[in-house]
């Protein structure tokens, strides 16, 4: 009993890092709910700042600027995806085990969010992203960045090496495309659900095959 106290203990934070954790969450929400109201280039980090009464150096302490606390949630996603793809069945083909670990992404990705800041909130700034011309080239920039990461771990579950089997960069720039396609179509839509992005995720993945592999003309 006492030993389960004490290690339950020594794995809980400190208060000093609770504190500070709830100072970067509060600024996280207050920015997103300021960048969805008013809009990203609008909102600056005085505004941020004093809607959590701290001062503009406390702000940043926690973010380099107004791009890393607008992809801050999109990044929760981003490492949770590439964990997922690590994660996956050494049986299941490329992209197969791309397609289940994204849409285990969407299934799962509620309560890693929720930790930080509300789902619906983080939606509404995905969608921001979408429409906002220097927070999308950010957000390519890093796209470009985790599928090179993504290829890395295809060519190692794959047994092949990245530098010179052109395979595992094809499979996730091809996997990438139809992803970007569907945020794309779902940010400009009226349903900015997690469960209307997904649907729109499967719509796309199901067309994958066919569209790289099939005639389309019917007659």
């Amino acid at each position: 009993m006492e030993m389960t106290s004490f290690t339950s203990m020594a794995q809980r934070p400190g208060l000093r890092e609770r504190k500070k954790q709830r100072t970067r969450d509060a600024l996280l929400r207050a920015a997103l709910e300021l960048f969805v109201t008013q809009g990203y280039e609008r909102t600056t980090v005085d505004e941020i700042a004093e809607a959590v009464d701290v001062s503009q150096r406390t702000f940043f302490r926690y973010f380099a600027g107004k791009e890393d606390v607008a992809l801050f949630t999109q990044g929760i996603a981003e490492s949770r995806f590439l964990a997922a793809v690590r994660e996956r069945p050494p049986h299941e083909a490329p992209l197969e085990a791309l397609r289940r670990a994204v849409l285990e992404g969407w299934d799962t990705i509620g309560e890693a969010v929720e930790a930080v800041v509300p789902m619906e909130l983080h939606m509404r700034a995905y969608q921001l992203i979408e429409s906002t011309p220097a927070l999308l080239a950010a957000h390519l920039r890093r796209s470009a960045e985790l599928e090179d990461e993504i290829a890395r771990v295809i060519a190692e579950r794959e047994g092949v090496d990245v530098e010179t089997d052109p395979r595992p960069r094809v499979a996730v720039a091809v996997f990438g495309g139809v992803m970007r396609v569907t945020g794309r179509m779902w940010g400009a839509g009226e349903d900015g659900s997690v469960e209307a992005i997904r649907a729109l995720t499967v719509a796309h993945l199901d067309h994958l095959g066919p569209a790289l592999a099939e005639k389309w003309r019917t007659e």
